[in-house]
């Protein structure tokens, strides 16, 4: 285990007369290549213990609902199918009331020599893991398995995706060869795990008939039911397949045709990725393996260039650089930059600038209601906004569309940004992820520069308007696909 990637939460002690090792699996949602899982595997061994995995599930987190919680659990069934096969005891728990598995954490722990848990900066699970931490008496470390770069590999904040290629170009050679053991579990011999009969009584086991994440099983549940899952489906084996046919055909196209909303090569892997159901060094090494890569083709100095630096073609530098530099820019503002999800943190010339044209009328206005209904008077929006809401995510191009438009018909750049926030998390299979918040933040001028001329609302936050989108784009078959009417 790299060590860079193992933090103390708290200042308890390893307690080795306990009965096991506990693995609190919050945020990578999986048994393969997985960071905390191998900790967790490693303190077990060396402390001759049983290995608990425990994933819980709350109901009360933000904006739950049937979508994100039926694809979290699908991902929880293919990880009790897994671990069967292990000497590894799996306990995954599903409240059926908010509050109704306070405790259990503590019950596990109390009996626990170590605590091991996933270090995520994903929504309000840094908070969790806080509180978390400052009650229990025993060791809890917290595993960082987010992507290819270490969080605290760097302790500052990158303004623009350049700078933040740059350094990855100087520095993230020293980490490619730190990557986690495909299956940490091969050839690990563990002594058998407790039955757990006290907490079975109290708190219960989630069964495979809720497991299955069916409509029969989310109606019993007080979630949002409105918001309904989407026909792809979560999970670790859902997310291989998707990564095979990506990498076997659209991956040759990315560079070229990811743009294209009637005939998109995007990967699909973003839901994915949020969850915790396959990780970016699992995305990287099929990537790698399909072009027939060798550290020797790293270029020796990229400079921030978007292309060459990888050796790679060029659907693989396109794709590499969207899932290391921009996915793992938005991480950085999540980890190093307090409060990196409110207004106040856009920079200083964004916020002057918007702030100066916070006046000018705005010949469209909406209110959240009408966003939300995809009810505006704009076809390619409307499309845009039923696509999220039917599907859970956005054409890739057309989400910086969105987000200016919000801007352009909200009545104060503030309110434009609750609204996105709220619509995408609500609806968005990979909403709440610092990748998503971070391309919500850059339709107001975050990892941009000032672009002129300067323009009503959006002074000189770059602009974009339908019109100019739908003569750049093929759009037709998209806007029959996703729009034919707004949606009731």
């Amino acid at each position: 285990m790299p060590p860079i990637r193992i933090r103390p939460a708290n200042d308890a002690p390893v307690r080795p007369e306990r009965a096991f090792v506990l693995y609190w699996m919050v945020g990578a949602r999986r048994v393969r290549s997985n960071f905390a899982l191998q900790r967790a595997v490693e303190l077990a061994v060396e402390l001759a213990r049983p290995l608990i995995v425990f994933e819980p599930l709350r109901v009360d987190y933000p904006w739950a609902n049937d979508r994100l919680h039926a694809f979290v659990l699908q991902g929880m069934a293919d990880n009790a199918r897994a671990l069967a096969r292990t000497p590894v005891r799996y306990v995954p728990y599903v409240e059926a009331a908010p509050g109704e598995g306070a405790g259990l954490l503590e019950a596990l722990a109390g009996a626990a020599a170590a605590v091991v848990t996933d270090d995520a900066p994903v929504s309000f699970l840094p908070r969790m893991i806080a509180a978390a931490a400052s009650r229990l008496d025993v060791r809890l470390e917290a595993v960082d398995g987010n992507g290819l770069h270490p969080l605290r590999a760097v302790d500052r904040v990158f303004a623009r995706a350049f700078s933040y290629r740059a350094h990855l170009q100087k520095t993230l050679p020293r980490h490619l060869d730190d990557v986690p053991l495909a299956d940490p579990l091969a050839g690990i011999r563990l002594p058998p795990a407790p039955a757990l009969e006290a907490v079975r009584a109290r708190w219960g086991e989630a069964p495979p008939a809720l497991l299955a994440g069916t409509a029969v099983a989310l109606a019993g549940l007080p979630i949002d039911h409105d918001v309904t899952p989407v026909s792809a489906r979560g999970g670790a084996d859902a997310a291989h397949a998707r990564l095979r046919t990506f990498v076997g055909g659209d991956l040759a196209r990315y560079a070229d045709d990811r743009h294209d909303p009637d005939d998109p090569r995007t990967s699909g892997l973003s839901p994915y990725l949020h969850f915790g159901h396959i990780s970016a060094h699992e995305i990287f090494d099929a990537v790698m393996t399909h072009e027939g890569w060798t550290r020797r083709k790293l270029a020796a100095s990229g400079g921030g260039a978007r292309d060459g630096w990888w050796g790679v073609t060029r659907g693989a530098e396109a794709f590499l650089d969207q899932l290391v530099t921009w996915r793992e820019l938005g991480f950085n503002a999540a980890a190093h930059l307090p409060g990196h999800d409110r207004y106040d943190t856009l920079p200083a010339w964004a916020q002057a600038t918007l702030a100066a044209h916070a006046g000018d009328p705005r010949p469209h206005r909406y209110d959240r209601d009408a966003f939300e209904r995809a009810a505006t008077h704009d076809p390619l929006w409307n499309a845009a906004q039923a696509e999220l809401v039917r599907d859970g995510r956005i054409h890739t191009y057309l989400r910086m569309l969105w987000g200016k438009k919000i801007l352009e018909w909200s009545r104060t750049p503030q309110d434009a940004l609750a609204t996105m926030l709220h619509v995408n998390d609500k609806y968005a299979l990979d909403g709440r992820d610092p990748n998503s918040c971070s391309g919500i933040f850059w339709c107001l001028g975050r990892y941009d520069r000032p672009w002129g001329p300067e323009r009503e609302i959006f002074g000189t936050v770059r602009y974009m308007s339908s019109e100019n989108t739908a003569r750049k784009l093929r759009v037709k078959r998209y806007l029959a696909r996703h729009a034919p009417s707004p949606l009731p």
